[in-house]
């Protein structure tokens, strides 16, 4: 399947939003749907992985902390992060499997942050984009039978002082950065989202991405979704 469907969603509570992820793999997983990219920004949160110490929380103070299904360690999400959650059929010929899936995701946030002038690389065995010691993305996966959910978080115009609450990663050296600190100037959160998308359908081999545009609400988790009606109906 070659289509890409695609949602931004704008500010969502954390858990709503691993809520919607679970109910799209579980329809995915009974349905011949079509693989989904959710954009979202978080309120302040706290997040840990499934193996996550929670040692490395060092001061939440008023910030939620949650303990979820995905990989890594903890992270922090917030105002300013383009967050992004791609619900991928991993068996797909396109994607093959779980370390090339998680590769091609790293790329899309390389071509990304080199189209506004950051140069990035990975840094095994560590996951997330790097320049040098500073930490501009974080990358935590889970899939459920075959199917992927969580994603990455792209740090565009972020506080980075709630960073300085927790030990990033459980990585006591690493430092955070942003696209703002990099740059010296803020760039559009519409610009840098646009460009993932693009970036992310040619690097995944997408012949053709589609909008949701019937007016979704990400609360209304009852009633169909609408970037899977069309498909449902």
């Amino acid at each position: 399947m070659s289509t890409l469907l695609y949602k931004s969603f704008g500010s969502v509570d954390y858990l709503a939003a691993v809520q919607l992820q679970e109910r799209l793999v579980a329809l995915k997983q009974q349905e011949s749907l079509a693989d989904i990219l959710l954009f979202v920004e978080h309120p302040h949160v706290y997040t840990l992985g499934r193996g996550g110490n929670e040692l490395n929380v060092l001061s939440a103070q008023d910030v939620p902390v949650h303990r979820t299904s995905r990989g890594g360690d903890v992270t922090y999400h917030g105002p300013g992060q383009l967050v992004v959650y791609p619900i991928v059929d991993l068996r797909s010929k396109l994607r093959k499997d779980v370390h090339r899936y998680v590769r091609n995701l790293e790329q899309s946030a390389i071509q990304t942050l080199a189209d506004f002038g950051i140069a990035t690389k990975r840094r095994p065995p560590h996951t997330g984009i790097w320049i040098d010691d500073r930490k501009i993305a974080a990358i935590g996966v889970a899939v459920r039978r075959c199917i992927s959910y969580h994603g990455l978080a792209l740090n565009v115009n972020t506080d980075l002082s709630y960073f300085q609450r927790i030990i990033p990663c459980g990585l006591g050296w690493a430092q955070v950065t942003s696209m703002e600190k990099e740059l010296g100037a803020v760039p559009s959160m519409s610009a840098v989202r646009q460009r993932f998308l693009e970036n992310f359908a040619a690097i995944f081999g997408y012949t053709d991405t589609r909008i949701d545009d019937g007016g979704s609400k990400i609360e209304d988790l009852h009633s169909p979704f609408s970037i899977l009606h069309s498909q449902l109906s």
